[in-house]
């Protein structure tokens, strides 16, 4: 089988932002008209979203009441592991910290796969925070650190 990883149709940089339910429409509509429903899953990239506006975005799009012959999931890299990093900080006394703020997101995520996310998730430092091209870098030279969480 194949599962296809796309961003979600997002307004560009120099735009205005626009609410979850806008970017569920639009991009579910794209996947409509392209999409075979032979396709098992659709997980979604977070496309330099903050943590939390990928979530909500990915909870409005399985919250819409159209055809959906696909699984919509996710496969965010850095929308699932910024709070985590931060929060670590390369510190071995944060470990745990940084643990539950990787399950926080996890859990998040989980819900909005289904539908039921509130927004209500804990935010730790860096959740809310665009992921712009100069925290990236911080980011990804971190990320070999993480994996021993």
């Amino acid at each position: 089988g194949t599962l296809l990883k796309p961003n979600m149709v997002t307004p560009g940089s120099d735009s205005a932002k626009v609410a979850p339910e806008v970017i569920a429409e639009h991009t579910v509509r794209a996947l409509q008209r392209t999409v075979p429903a032979a396709v098992p899953a659709i997980v979604f990239l977070s496309g330099g979203q903050s943590e939390e506006e990928a979530t909500k975005n990915l909870n409005a799009m399985n919250q819409l009441k159209t055809k959906k012959p696909w699984s919509l999931s996710f496969s965010f890299g850095r929308a699932l592991q910024q709070s985590t990093l931060k929060t670590w900080a390369g510190k071995e006394e944060n470990v745990k910290a940084a643990q539950e703020a990787l399950y926080v997101r996890c859990k998040a995520n989980s819900e909005a796969t289904l539908g039921p996310y509130k927004g209500d998730a804990k935010l730790g430092d860096g959740a809310a925070e665009s992921l712009s091209r100069q925290g990236l870098q911080v980011l990804e030279n971190s990320l070999y650190m993480v994996s021993g969480l």
